[in-house]
């Protein structure tokens, strides 16, 4: 081999390995920014899961709260539901001694009983006890109404329908807590 040939095979030797020198510095810029994307993205995906986490974390906190503010109302509107159910027969004496005083003819006698009952009646009303509205007539609903018993209805009207009301029914807000006790009809 010629000198001119030598030279010429070591300076292709020097081009190539020029050439593979700045593709592996090609290759570990590329490596490096690859790595680098790769943390961003991990980041990403992390601060992604992390956010959807905290979301439904919140989510599910409000519905706790939500729920336990009902239940709380619900509470506080039948707290004295006990209370009003004991008082419930002392009231139903009530009303009764009304109707035997009332055939008496002491005036001063009936004013007094009908003041402290009205007092008893306003008192309760105030805590939120209504009358359940059941009468003579109606149509039996046994949402509404307990049925007793059923007797021959007096009139072909009262079939299927209230024929007496025994028992009057209290509802507490819209809960009712003693059910009016009804004779039907039929």
């Amino acid at each position: 081999m010629s000198t001119e040939n030598t030279d010429k095979v070591i300076l292709e030797n020097e081009t190539v390995l020029q050439s593979e020198e700045n593709q592996t510095e090609n290759t570990s810029e590329q490596t490096e920014s690859t790595i680098e994307l790769s943390v961003e993205e991990q980041l990403t995906q992390d601060l992604a899961t992390e956010k959807d986490k905290f979301l439904r974390l919140f989510a599910e906190f409000e519905n706790y709260k939500r729920r336990t503010t009902k239940e709380r109302i619900d509470l506080f509107k039948t707290a004295n539901q006990e209370v009003l159910q004991a008082i419930l027969p002392v009231l139903d004496d009530f009303d009764r001694a009304m109707v035997e005083i009332s055939k008496s003819e002491d005036e001063l006698l009936i004013k007094g009983v009908v003041l402290i009952h009205e007092k008893l009646k306003s008192a309760l009303v105030s805590k939120g006890l209504e009358e359940v509205e059941v009468r003579q007539g109606d149509a039996f609903n046994a949402d509404f109404a307990e049925a007793i018993t059923q007797i021959p209805a007096p009139t072909a009207k009262l079939k299927g329908k209230i024929v007496d009301v025994l028992e009057k029914g209290y509802k507490l807000g819209d809960k009712i807590i003693r059910f009016p006790k009804v004779v039907i009809g039929n």
